[in-house]
């Protein structure tokens, strides 16, 4: 069964930066996309960064958060990163990863259990 655990989460203040990670098992990761979501207090879901997959020389972004985030990956190491810089308080939320057939169009197939962000101004 395949996994998705996050990490590096936690409570920094404005301006700081945080990299998350997501560790994939039980799946062929390389030939998976991964993704990052978001999910702010008493908001739904949205949607933070993606990459294809093989190199990963395709990444989306929000516009909002382009510029500041950044998604990549280690299919050596199964693992999806997002760097945070220029952190604001309202990048406040539970962050999830997940991962999905290379399929456009395709609804992502696994998720993580999140890790909290917390951005004091």
């Amino acid at each position: 069964q395949a996994q998705l655990v996050e990490s590096g989460g936690g409570f920094v203040q404005a301006g700081d930066s945080l990299r998350l990670s997501c560790v994939a098992s039980g799946l062929p990761f390389s030939s998976y996309a991964m993704a990052w979501f978001r999910q702010p207090p008493g908001k739904g879901r949205e949607f933070v960064a993606a990459i294809r997959s093989g190199s990963g020389t395709d990444t989306y972004y929000t516009r909002r958060r382009e510029g500041r985030f950044i998604i990549s990956r280690d299919n050596a190491k199964n693992t999806v990163y997002l760097q945070m810089n220029s952190l604001m308080p309202e990048d406040t939320a539970v962050y999830f990863c997940a991962a999905k057939l290379d399929v456009i169009g395709r609804e992502y197939d696994y998720w993580g259990q999140g890790t909290q962000v917390t951005v004091s101004s």
